[in-house]
């Protein structure tokens, strides 16, 4: 699965090109409770179909019901963007879905502009962060690329959303395991790529949609360009493809750089680091291993959501507790 902003954008684009009428709405304000996070963003053809999500649902069909041809009478307005509550009252949140004390508000943009549309997503495909205004008066729409990501902002004359490319996770060596974490990190917005000179790894690999290189694992990470929006998993448990891939991901801005092992061979990996390539123990302070959560995993798709959990948990800034990490766990439990 493609980054879901994106998939949004694409599809609104295809839409509009086509002469379909269509509205964007955005999630810009929420109090309390609420299903999706502020800057989510929904589109909605005038025949009811929809892409993108900014609740549970219930919203969802409010929407098509009011805005689309889909139940006979909804009408899709022109002009200004207009901005509508949900969950105001308890029983309008319980009937459209908030949780207990749930209230947001859409922007609700119509027949956004087919070229402004186009522009925007070749921008992501070609791995920009871009920065999308709205102006609310009359819908006016003004792009620019982003320097780095921001919360969306929301005033009395404008919307300023920024959308970043899609993140990335270049996986170090094929195998089974492999094929589990790039099959959740795809359904997790990721584009993946894997990397493994032994050609003879590739035969058992089944997941389309994957960018395969057999460059090298550290000229790859080079060729990558980790920045923020990335991550970096060496599987394969061989010192000569790892090593020099991880050192090179220390060197960018990844937000994950991590390799699979043991407790014994991670800080083998540590010693061989810092006797042989001039590393620290601050220079090291990013490298993951042994990589994920401690679940009790044993078996490659166990594990495989052990690491993605990992992973997901410092995309999204969540400091996971002491115990959780693999290394400590196993520690405790001899």
């Amino acid at each position: 699965m493609e980054n879901l902003d994106v998939m949004v954008l694409r599809t609104l684009r295809d839409w509009r090109l086509a002469g379909r009428r269509a509205l964007l709405s955005t999630v810009v304000r929420t109090w309390g409770s609420s299903p999706r996070p502020v800057g989510s963003i929904m589109a909605l053809a005038e025949d009811g179909a929809v892409v993108g999500s900014v609740s549970g649902g219930c919203i969802e069909d409010d929407l098509i019901a009011r805005y689309s041809r889909a139940h006979g009478d909804g009408v899709m307005p022109t002009g200004a963007p207009a901005l509508v509550k949900y969950g105001i009252t308890a029983d309008e949140a319980h009937r459209f879905g908030l949780p207990c004390g749930g209230t947001l508000e859409l922007l609700l943009e119509y027949d956004p502009d087919a070229e402004s549309l186009k522009t925007l997503v070749a921008a992501l495909e070609q791995g920009q962060l871009m920065q999308r205004t709205v102006q609310l008066a009359d819908g006016a729409v003004a792009l620019a690329e982003a320097t780095s990501p921001a919360e969306l902002l929301v005033d009395d004359t404008e919307l300023v959303n920024t959308f970043g490319p899609e993140y990335r996770m270049l996986l170090i060596g094929a195998g089974q395991l492999a094929e589990y974490l790039a099959t959740m990190a795809k359904f997790s917005g990721f584009a993946v790529t894997l990397c493994d000179p032994r050609t003879e790894y590739h035969t058992a690999w089944t997941l389309p949609g994957v960018a395969i290189t057999t460059e090298m694992p550290d000229d790859a990470v080079v060729a990558f360009k980790p920045d923020r929006r990335t991550c970096v998993v060496a599987l394969t448990h061989d010192p000569k493809l790892d090593d020099l891939a991880l050192l090179e991901a220390l060197q960018s801005e990844a937000f994950y750089v991590g390799a699979i092992g043991s407790r014994r061979n991670a800080e083998a990996r540590r010693e061989r680091m810092i006797e042989h390539f001039e590393q620290t123990e601050q220079s090291l302070a990013r490298l993951r291993g042994p990589i994920g959560i401690y679940i009790g995993s044993k078996t490659p798709p166990e594990i495989a959501v052990s690491v993605m959990a990992e992973i997901l948990a410092v995309k999204n800034a969540v400091a996971l507790p002491r115990e959780a990490a693999v290394a400590v766990a196993k520690a405790a439990v001899g």
